[in-house]
């Protein structure tokens, strides 16, 4: 797996199409894919989003049946941990269990970057040349 994070319109995806070998029409949205498409898929945009939908009883779960079905994906979300803590009880359960689903994703990835700026930081591994 890799995973992609940083902040809303970074330039996560960007960053995935020119650097990953990977064309846009091989991301699925998070916001609208259903799982039984997570199988053959090559990346999964809005990974955040997609954890809202299905991971909300529990992310960690949710991240281990996604490196079962397709360990070779690239996951990219938004961070949405920081900053002010939600008022409503179920926006804060979807950050908590969205914060426990990348910790999984990340270590099962070989590769974890972190997009500021459009400019990216690896935390873990090495960008393919």
């Amino acid at each position: 797996m890799t995973l992609i994070t940083g902040g809303a319109y970074s330039g996560k995806t960007q960053f995935a199409i020119r650097n990953l070998s990977i064309r846009e029409s091989e991301i699925l949205d998070g916001a609208e894919c259903l799982p039984e498409q997570l199988n053959s898929c090559r990346a999964m945009k809005n990974f955040h989003l997609f954890v809202k939908r299905y991971g909300t009883e529990n992310g960690a779960e949710l991240a281990e049946k996604i490196h079962a079905q397709n360990p070779e994906m690239i996951i990219i979300t938004n961070e949405i941990g920081s900053g002010i803590i939600p008022m409503e009880r179920s926006d804060r359960r979807w950050r908590e269990e969205t914060g426990r689903a990348c910790c999984v994703i990340a270590a099962y990835s070989k590769i974890v970057i972190r997009i500021c700026c459009g400019i990216p930081t690896v935390i873990k591994g090495e960008l393919p040349c």
